[in-house]
């Protein structure tokens, strides 16, 4: 049986290593897991035993394909929660994350698939993370950073990097959400910064935000 630390651990490897198939250090896994490096060096150990990881002394670690389709399948289950949240229970998008944390470790392969047809099979999730099918397969974005736009170009609002509660709030502060057409006006090229037109008028974001915002052109 595996564990809910074990899960963690599994998808944060999925996610540090390129959807698990490159090597993640020891000191970058602790980071995200917010503990010692030994204590993740244990953890990553008792993966490989179970076949889950592949683990050589200073190399790193990786996951074999049975940690890759938990890996996939733990956040099938965190996106389809985030949409429920949303669309049913009328959570906004900065209070999802941390319960659906706590519900993409239910087991129940038939409530997961319950779920997601009751919602009607959707493809992304509230932030635009795509949400993998019962297969594992994941639809395909073509959206573009902001950072990657030329100035006079524009496109919606798909996908939002980092869904923090700290970020989203600072979206909603500044009336930027999902669906939203931007326009880029201008790149300051001293610090990056970026200004941009909105329903709602002209701001300016910094670099930092526009690396976390990703538009669909035409």
């Amino acid at each position: 049986m595996i564990t809910l630390t074990e899960e963690n651990y599994i998808k944060a490897i999925y996610h540090l290593g390129n959807q698990g198939a490159d090597n993640v250090n020891t000191n970058a896994l602790a980071e995200a897991m917010q503990t010692k490096a030994s204590s993740a060096t244990d953890m990553i150990k008792k993966l490989s035993d179970k076949n889950y990881a592949h683990y050589k002394k200073y190399q790193g670690v990786s996951l074999t394909e049975q940690g890759k389709r938990i890996a996939v399948n733990i956040i099938r289950k965190h996106r389809l929660w985030e949409v429920f949240l949303v669309e049913k229970l009328n959570f906004t998008w900065d209070e999802v994350h941390e319960v659906a944390e706590q519900l993409e470790h239910i087991k129940s392969l038939k409530l997961v698939n319950e779920l997601d047809a009751f919602l009607g099979f959707p493809t992304h999730d509230p932030h635009g993370d795509p949400i993998p099918d019962s297969d594992g397969h994941y639809s395909h974005s073509k959206s573009v950073n902001i950072l990657e736009m030329k100035i006079g170009h524009e496109g919606v609002l798909a996908l939002v990097k980092d869904s923090s509660d700290a970020f989203l709030k600072y979206l909603n502060k500044n009336n930027l959400a999902l669906g939203d057409a931007i326009k880029v006006l201008d790149v300051e090229p001293f610090d990056g910064s970026v200004t941009i037109e909105t329903q709602n008028g002209q701001i300016i974001i910094s670099k930092t935000v526009a690396n976390n915002l990703y538009l669909n052109q035409g």
